[in-house]
């Protein structure tokens, strides 16, 4: 089934994506990942847009427990599932959901271009539990207990992907766009000319848990395990880019 707008709401509805999966499975379920707001602003005097997702507790206060490797290596994102095309923010065109991930995760950087810790070493992986953004294509996986991953591609693809991408096998870029927590909000901004001067789109808010695997060719190489919450309640992408 491909995975689009409708779909993505069948997929909820199906419990394909759950928020209630065991509890064993859930070892970052807090108000942290909460989500009370997702909203995306566009400032036309900047040219840039504003996303933010406000929780019920603090935003960003709770990262991933190291793994100590990558197999197995725990993601936490706060997740802007949109209506944009994958060409508009770099990719070639392909069936999926575009979404801009802000995550955390200890045990690998995939953000080689990027520094995060300001540590004057770009790719280390200190920089990696630092909050910091991915455009991802994502689409249904049943493999997983959250119902989606993020999709993979072969060489016989001829995949074309942004250049800040992180060289892995998957539809994902590391765009390097200043993220910012504070209180019970985490925000990301974003320029117009980095997504195909997009200013007109539909969006939701998720928080949710991954799982990067590199071992079991029949699971996917990072897959949603746990959606926390969803800001709409159904993933139905009903909010609209406001304009200031």
């Amino acid at each position: 089934m491909k995975l689009n707008l409708l779909t993505l709401t069948a997929v909820m509805s199906l419990g394909l994506i759950t928020t209630s999966c065991a509890q064993e499975e859930r070892p970052y379920n807090n108000d942290d990942f909460l989500v009370t707001k997702a909203e995306v602003t566009h400032h036309t005097d900047l040219s840039v847009s504003v996303w933010q997702i406000d929780v019920k507790g603090t935003a960003g206060k709770t990262t991933p427990t190291p793994n100590g490797a990558l197999d197995g290596a725990p993601v936490l994102g706060y997740v802007f599932p949109t209506s944009l095309k994958p060409t508009d923010v770099g990719f070639s065109q392909t069936e999926g959901i575009v979404a801009l991930a802000l995550t955390s995760h200890p045990d690998f950087d995939d953000t080689p271009l990027w520094d995060e810790d300001l540590d004057g070493d770009p790719k280390n992986i200190g920089d990696g539990v630092i909050w910091h953004p991915h455009w991802v294509v994502l689409h249904e996986d049943k493999r997983v207990a959250g119902g989606l991953a993020v999709k993979q591609f072969t060489k016989a693809d001829n995949v074309t992907l942004p250049p800040t991408n992180p060289g892995m096998p998957m539809y994902m870029d590391s765009p390097g766009f200043p993220v910012t927590s504070k209180g019970n909000t985490i925000k990301v901004v974003v320029p117009d000319y980095r997504m195909n001067n997009q200013t007109s789109f539909k969006y939701d808010g998720v928080a949710a848990y991954m799982i990067v695997n590199t071992s079991k060719e029949d699971m996917p190489m990072l897959g949603v395990y746990d959606v926390f919450s969803v800001a709409s309640g159904d993933l139905s992408l009903p909010y609209t880019v406001k304009k200031k």
